[in-house]
C-alpha cells in the first residue's frame, strides 16, 4: 500500500512540474516585451505621454486664444461704447439743410435783338 502511495505521490509531483514548467513558459510569452502584453503595456504607456504632453499643449493654445478674445471682445465693447456716444451726440446738432441735396434750377432769359 505504501508503494502505491509513493507512486502517486511521485505522478502528482511530476504532473505539478509539467504543470508549472507550461505555466511558465506561458507566462514568459505574456509578458514578453516584444510580443505579448507587456508590449503593449509600453505601447500604451508611450502613447500616454504623446497625449499627455499634446493635451497640454492644447490646453495652453486654448488658455492664450481665450484671452486674445477676451482683449479682443473689450476692445470691441469700448469701440461699441464711443459709437453710441457719437450717435447720441448727433442727436444734438441742428439739421442743417445739405446743400447738395437742393436742386438749382436754370433760369432762361430772353434778349432782344435790338
Amino acid at each position: 500500500m505504501e508503494l502505491i502511495a509513493d507512486i502517486m505521490l511521485v505522478a502528482g509531483a511530476l504532473g505539478a512540474g509539467f504543470y508549472c514548467f507550461v505555466l511558465s513558459r506561458r507566462l514568459s510569452k505574456f509578458t514578453d516585451l516584444e510580443k505579448g502584453v507587456g508590449g503593449a503595456v509600453a505601447v500604451l504607456s508611450a502613447q500616454v505621454d504623446d497625449l499627455t504632453r499634446t493635451l497640454t499643449s492644447a490646453q495652453d493654445s486654448a488658455g492664450e486664444s481665450s484671452r486674445s478674445l477676451e482683449e479682443l471682445t473689450e476692445r470691441a465693447e469700448d469701440a461699441a461704447r464711443r459709437l453710441e456716444l457719437l450717435v447720441a451726440s448727433m442727436h444734438d446738432l441742428p439739421n442743417t439743410p445739405n446743400p447738395e441735396d437742393e436742386t438749382v434750377e436754370p433760369i432762361f432769359r430772353r434778349r432782344s435783338r435790338s
